[in-house]
């Protein structure tokens, strides 16, 4: 007898209300149900990315040396090129009707897709602290310009703590509703805050030090590499694992071009533009790559009304990227085989965030370093995973709706004891070899230096792009073969 994963549920009509509590789990979506477009995720990719942390991304390209302009082009190879990937993992979503995660159960065995699962996992929960840590360092900011409290979380506790505890409720109220919530929040959301965005961001240009950001000088071609890699690294490759997650609900029709465009133009305009303004703000004041606040540019560039207004947007755009991290997280933690509905699976996941948040805050020292360091450290086995999953798509067309949620000795994607060791021998392998590439360095004391580290590729920041090609390679020549394309 088959074993079907716990989490499947009844099918959902089409016409179900908005306001109606989204019951699929992570069971394939039925052909007939698949009625969505590449508009709708153009808007969820532009408001997932319209958030204020492309800030501190900017800041990072001009603490590595590079110019303003330099900073803008790396925004755009960056950006636009990794959320590309995005589009192409969204064709399997668009194949075969599930999460990003359960599809690769036909990759890596019913088993052997814990480990990448996991990895997805941790990603999703490091954004979302990431996020709520941010969104309650605006509050604090909000409240120190209004009644002149401390400027940064450890000097004004409580209101850190009140700013995480709206964030995480804001962000249950949506990403706990389900697919047809996100859709509508995230389209209006982008018109709505995008264009109050734009008005307060000309504020910024308006009161950036122009002849600081003239005297900056430009970096090595080394550097504009490595910059890419931060940036790649930091936005489409942190979502590629969720690409799938949003589009299976795409119709069959929908063409794969038209998937890619609609992930790496959605959210490569709203990073180009803020992760640009970053730059603009490192470059005219240096001090701000140090501040345990990142948000202190804000506050100390803007007339303090103005500061406030663009606080409260940030808040928001920082809402509406964590309503799909956490929407795509509580997928991932079925995947895992959390015996739970997908809403519980969102609170398990927030509460987690929510205790993370608190410590990050309050105990951790700075925020570039550890954000940076995150953002890298993660990006090595998201990137192998990618390489594998993208080469295993050449080949298969079709995704068993039954195997892919059947955990049974006998289901298709069982393989030998739930493992496909020519999908998981070269992530594992991707993973070993670019790991002597890295360093982790959450602050001025690196944690680990791998041998290799000083070599090009080490030192420009590419163990991600080295990971992605090894595992993608090896899963060529061993895996290919065994695909199982009509499955």
């Amino acid at each position: 007898m088959s074993t079907q994963a716990p989490t499947a549920h009844p099918a959902v009509t089409p016409a179900r209300p908005l306001a109606a509590l989204e019951q699929r789990g992570i069971e394939p979506v039925p052909v007939e149900e698949r009625a969505g477009n590449p508009l709708q995720l153009f808007w969820v990719w532009f408001a997932a990315n319209i958030s204020v942390l492309g800030l501190p991304l900017g800041v990072s390209l001009i603490a590595l040396g590079l110019s303003v302009w330099q900073s803008i082009v790396v925004a755009v190879v960056g950006a636009v090129g990794s959320f590309a990937i995005v589009g192409l993992i969204s064709i399997a979503g668009r194949r075969g009707g599930a999460p990003s995660l359960t599809l690769s159960r036909a990759v890596f065995g019913t088993r052997g897709n814990a480990g990448p699962t996991l990895v997805a996992l941790l990603s999703r929960l490091g954004w979302e602290t990431v996020n709520t840590s941010t969104a309650a360092l605006a509050v604090v900011t909000i409240v120190s310009l209004v009644i002149g409290t401390g400027g940064d979380a450890k000097s004004a506790p409580l209101v850190a703590v009140l700013g995480v505890v709206l964030f995480v409720a804001f962000t249950v109220a949506v990403s706990g509703m389900g697919h047809g919530m996100i859709l509508v929040v995230q389209k209006w959301s982008t018109w709505i805050f995008g264009a109050v965005n734009l008005l307060i961001l000309a504020f910024l240009v308006v009161n950036v030090d122009w002849s600081l950001v003239a005297r900056v000088p430009g970096g090595s071609t080394a550097a504009v590499l490595t910059g890419i890699g931060t940036i790649a690294a930091g936005t489409g490759i942190g979502w590629a694992n969720s690409g799938a997650d949003m589009a299976r609900y795409q119709a069959p029709r929908v063409s794969a071009l038209s998937l890619v465009a609609s992930a790496a133009a959605g959210a490569g305009i709203p990073l180009v533009v803020m992760i640009s303004m970053g730059s603009l703000l490192g470059a005219s004041d240096a001090s701000i790559a140090t501040s345990a606040n990142p948000l202190d540019a804000i506050r100390d560039t803007l007339p303090h009304w103005v500061a406030v207004a663009y606080l409260m947007v940030s808040f928001i755009g920082l809402l509406l990227s964590n309503h799909l991290s956490v929407y795509s997280a509580g997928l991932t933690t079925l995947t895992l085989g959390l015996r739970v509905r997908r809403v519980h699976a969102v609170i398990v996941d927030v509460v987690i965030t929510t205790t993370a948040s608190l410590l990050f805050l309050l105990v951790a020292d700075g925020f570039y370093g550890p954000f940076i360091t995150f953002i890298s450290l993660l990006a090595v086995p998201i990137s192998a995973w990618v390489g594998i999953f993208l080469v295993d798509m050449t080949r298969r067309r079709h995704y068993d709706p039954d195997a892919l949620l059947d955990l049974s000795s006998t289901g298709a994607y069982h393989y030998r004891s739930g493992f496909r060791w020519a999908a998981i021998g070269p992530w594992l392998a991707a993973i070993a070899i670019a790991a002597l590439f890295m360093q982790i360095s959450p602050g001025r004391t690196a944690w680990y230096t791998g041998p290799f580290h000083d070599t090009w590729i080490g030192a420009n920041g590419m163990a991600w792009v080295l990971a992605a090609a090894i595992g993608g390679v090896l899963y060529a020549l061993l895996g290919l073969r065994s695909a199982g394309g009509s499955r």
